[in-house]
């Protein structure tokens, strides 16, 4: 059964604790690491698991670092199902799933993807509150919440992606 959750502001504080684990484990092959998923979008309802997006120097280097993140509780599942990741989850002492792992080589459309859509329900509050709103019903009405809530994120991803690529980029 799914659970969410109301916004939790400390996702933000746990997500930069797991970023330093992360870092140190992975040393030179992280480029970067992003929060993504609905913990990372304010004010919206979530499952209370962290979602990460590595950026790595390429798959192998992701692979390599496995042993490195186990140390620090990640399970490596290669990539459990789509092509071109590479994907760790952690539980809990209690076997409570705390966070995902998505590794992706630099490069990867993936990455933009996740970001995309990411970025836009910040900005696009009214859209973010409707996703919100949907997983809530989809949860109390019992529903296959993965599969429900996919046109939604299909439809949303389409707009995000365009938005994405269409505004300027502080670098």
């Amino acid at each position: 059964m799914v659970k969410i959750i109301a916004h939790n502001p400390l996702w933000k504080k746990d997500f930069m604790a797991e970023w330093e684990a992360i870092r140190s484990a992975m040393g030179e092959s992280l480029i970067t690491l992003h929060h993504i998923g609905s913990t990372a979008i304010p004010g919206i309802h979530a499952k209370p698991v962290i979602d990460m997006l590595a950026v790595a120097t390429s798959l192998d280097a992701l692979e390599e670092a496995a042993l490195a993140l186990a140390a620090l509780g990640y399970q490596a599942m290669g990539a459990y199902g789509i092509d071109g990741r590479r994907y760790f989850h952690k539980d809990d002492l209690s076997g409570r799933r705390t966070h995902h792992l998505h590794g992706y080589a630099a490069g990867s459309a993936d990455i933009e993807r996740h970001l995309a859509f990411r970025d836009y329900l910040r900005a696009h509050p009214d859209i973010a509150a409707q996703y919100s709103l949907l997983k809530q019903r989809l949860v109390a009405c019992s529903e296959d919440y993965i599969e429900g809530k996919a046109p939604f994120v299909l439809e949303t991803q389409t707009d995000a992606l365009a938005w994405y690529r269409g505004r300027p980029r502080a670098y």
